[in-house]
């Protein structure tokens, strides 16, 4: 049970990171319009939606799992501090408290254990921590 939760885990923090990804695939010209009112470069668009993507898949097939959610929970980190810091408004609280919310469930998820359903799982070897997996 433990085994199928961990993979369910995986899958479910990363349906949002792509999801989103595909969000702005289908929008490029809206989404660089609003990072750039929030003052966010719009050069920056094709790598979020790269890291969103890439990062997503791999956590969902278990793929440099650390990696992928260690890089994913300091983008949430950013992407709460500057698009969700009205805490004026009661929707952009919640979602800056998501936003954390779901780095923290990636710090825990870079610092976890081998997990069996996984890419990862299927060998052991040394991760970017330095640290060898299972």
């Amino acid at each position: 049970m433990k085994d199928f939760a961990q993979l369910l885990g995986r899958i479910m923090l990363a349906l949002i990171f792509i999801l989103a990804g595909v969000g702005k695939i289908q929008d490029p010209a809206g989404t660089a319009g609003y990072m750039q009112s929030m003052g966010v470069p719009a050069i920056l668009l094709w790598p979020t939606i790269a890291l969103e993507l890439l990062g997503g898949i791999a956590i969902a097939v278990g793929y440099q799992t650390r990696l992928a959610a260690f890089a994913l929970a300091i983008f949430s980190v950013v992407a709460a501090y500057i698009f969700h810091k009205n805490f004026g408004d009661q929707m952009q609280t919640i979602m800056f408290l998501k936003d954390i919310a779901m780095s923290g469930g990636l710090l825990l998820l870079a610092v976890g254990g081998k997990h069996v359903y996984s890419l990862d799982g299927r060998h052991s070897k040394a991760n970017f921590f330095g640290t060898r997996q299972g």
